[in-house]
């Protein structure tokens, strides 16, 4: 929607290629000059970059939702501009009816519940790996698909078509809107795999398995049963989530790490360490940069008159930035603790899947720094995606490393 010009108007747009060239410059400029700024892209929306600002808004679900509502046209909600994409719970939903299914994820993205997943994320971790250790040469892009194939397995999906959802929800993303990777996302994998997940969503109601989907099919709302529709909302979630934050943050740490070999040298000899720097990594890479509400009462915030219907961009990336809050933000420092970063967002919206995404990433970086420790990226050939606005990352990572041998049988 248009606003009146009521605070300080910016010219920013975090899907643009100036942007994508330099994110953290980008976002620095804003924080530095107007924390709390109105741009003008995409029919208009607030754009909230400091730490103060974010964690406010993220905090106050009252005040800016994150509902499916009309403004800003149709569409995944939590995103600027939205994005053709099923509605997905419990994300898109507000207390206190939010609640009441995020009760139902957090039995199963628990710590315990991911301890349990254990040798399933290290049996992927290494058969990946196994795919390409004896090559000495490989396509980071490419080992780094074990959360799309855990997340899918996890739930019950076909495992094969792995590949097809990380490819379809990166794109849907991270693509270019009108390109033919994008409109092949949007009009034929989506309804493909969507029938597919209903298909088996329907098929656990009538034959249980040992799965996620047979979990959520048997849980209650309020006492009625759960609906297909919605196990659907709640699966489309966890396979969006699974198949691209993950793999973002894993691509652009071993990236870092190839180009700061001091610190990966710290790493290869210290395991112990890793556990800690991966929270740094989450906070500089912030595979999730940021996510949208709107605003659904009126409100003077941090000195800004907001509307009822605005829609609102909680820069997730821009915060963990913050000088005011994290010492030498624009550098990474593996001990740095505590780490109160937003990359797993803040308040009753945190991500439910934190927990699982520590264990893929922290399986998939030990297991490739102790398989390939003289690992070389060739950083002429990376390709990034096409836009950083949501997600940030690489479409192809070319390596060479040492040849080593399989730990797999060659069937498995």
């Amino acid at each position: 929607m248009s606003a009146p010009r009521r605070c300080p108007v910016i010219s920013f747009d975090h899907n643009s290629q100036t942007h994508a060239d330099d994110t953290v410059g980008s976002y620095r400029a804003v924080r530095t000059s107007t924390p709390v700024a109105w741009t003008t892209a995409h029919e208009g929306y607030w754009v909230l970059s400091d730490y103060l600002s974010v964690f406010d808004a993220a905090r106050d679900d009252e005040t800016f939702s994150s509902r499916r509502l009309p403004h800003g046209g149709e569409g995944l909600a939590v995103v600027i501009p939205k994005t053709p994409m099923h509605r997905h719970i419990p994300i898109e939903l507000d207390p206190p009816e939010f609640r009441t299914f995020r009760k139902i994820v957090n039995r199963i993205t628990a710590p315990a519940a991911v301890e349990r997943m254990r040798e399933m994320i290290d049996n992927y971790t290494t058969w990946f790996i196994d795919q390409v250790i004896e090559s000495g040469e490989c396509d980071f892009v490419d080992v780094i698909g074990v959360p799309a194939i855990v997340t899918v397995d996890w739930l019950g999906l076909d495992a094969e078509d792995w590949k097809r959802y990380a490819d379809l929800h990166r794109t849907t993303l991270s693509g270019v809107p009108g390109s033919p990777a994008f409109r092949q996302a949007v009009e034929v994998e989506l309804p493909e795999l969507s029938e597919r997940m209903r298909r088996t969503i329907a098929a656990r109601r009538a034959e249980p398995a040992d799965d996620v989907i047979t979990y959520l099919v048997q849980q209650e709302i309020d006492g009625r049963p759960i609906t297909d529709e919605e196990v659907f909302a709640i699966t489309e979630l966890l396979v969006a989530g699974g198949t691209g934050t993950t793999a973002s943050l894993v691509s652009q740490t071993l990236v870092w790490l190839y180009q700061h070999q001091d610190v990966r040298r710290t790493l290869i000899d210290h395991p112990e360490k890793l556990e800690r720097a991966i929270e740094e990594f989450l906070r500089y890479f912030a595979p999730t940069q940021a996510l949208a509400r709107t605003v659904v009462q009126d409100v003077d915030f941090h000195g800004c008159p907001m509307q009822t219907g605005d829609r609102v961009l909680l820069a997730w990336a821009s915060a963990n930035r913050d000088e005011s809050v994290f010492e030498n933000a624009d550098e990474i420092d593996i001990e740095r603790w505590p780490n109160r970063h937003t990359s797993f967002g803040v308040g009753v919206h945190r991500c439910a899947g934190s927990h699982l995404g520590r264990a893929m990433s922290h399986a998939l970086i030990s297991q490739i720094l102790e398989r390939m420790p003289d690992y070389s990226v060739d950083l002429e050939a990376l390709r990034r995606y096409p836009q950083q606005g949501t997600n940030v990352g690489f479409q192809s990572i070319p390596a060479r490393f040492t040849p080593g041998p399989r730990r797999l049988p060659a069937d498995a």
